[in-house]
């Protein structure tokens, strides 16, 4: 069995470790210089301001009526500007999971068949949780990225990069 001494000497620390087989066994003479409270202080102080504030970020409600055979939702582009994204994505990932056709028309989309709003309520909050949100810190602060074969979010706020399927 082998001791090891290590003293360190760290802003704003100064302490020494006594390791046994790199197993940590104590810490003596640990003596900070600064307060938790003033790191803390100082650490958020160097933080982005879109960073420290949190907004809980909601899916738009859809606004749909269906006239005959064709279901219109009329605030399309208003959900795809919420989202920040393309409405051709958002409406090729919306004619795939109904299967069905859809067009866009101003700011409206125009499905070909009968579906209840709550229906592309739900599909629209699984595309938020798939291609919007970040994986790491949950945030909707992404773009969607394309290189070669392979598409990518990356978070705006966090920097994480996750591949995501094609649409």
């Amino acid at each position: 069995m082998a001791f090891f001494f290590k003293i360190f000497h760290v802003e704003p620390f100064s302490f020494t470790l006594i390791y046994l087989n790199y197993n940590l066994i104590s810490i003596e003479g640990l003596q900070m210089k600064t307060s938790y409270k003033e790191m803390l202080a100082r650490a958020r102080s160097q933080l982005p301001q879109q960073v420290s504030e949190y907004k809980r970020f909601v899916t738009p409600k859809v606004r749909s009526s269906t006239i005959g055979m064709r279901t219109i939702v009329h605030n399309f582009g208003e959900i795809c500007n919420m989202l920040n994204r393309e409405p051709t994505h958002l409406l090729k990932f919306l004619t795939r999971e109904m299967a069905t056709k859809a067009g866009v028309e101003g700011g409206r989309a125009i499905f070909q068949g009968k579906f209840q709003s709550d229906i592309i309520e739900r599909l629209i909050e699984r595309y938020v949780n798939e291609f919007v949100v970040c994986p790491v810190c949950k945030r909707p602060d992404t773009k969607i990225i394309k290189e070669k074969r392979f598409t990518f979010l990356i978070c705006e706020a966090c920097g994480a990069r996750s591949s995501i399927r094609l649409v």
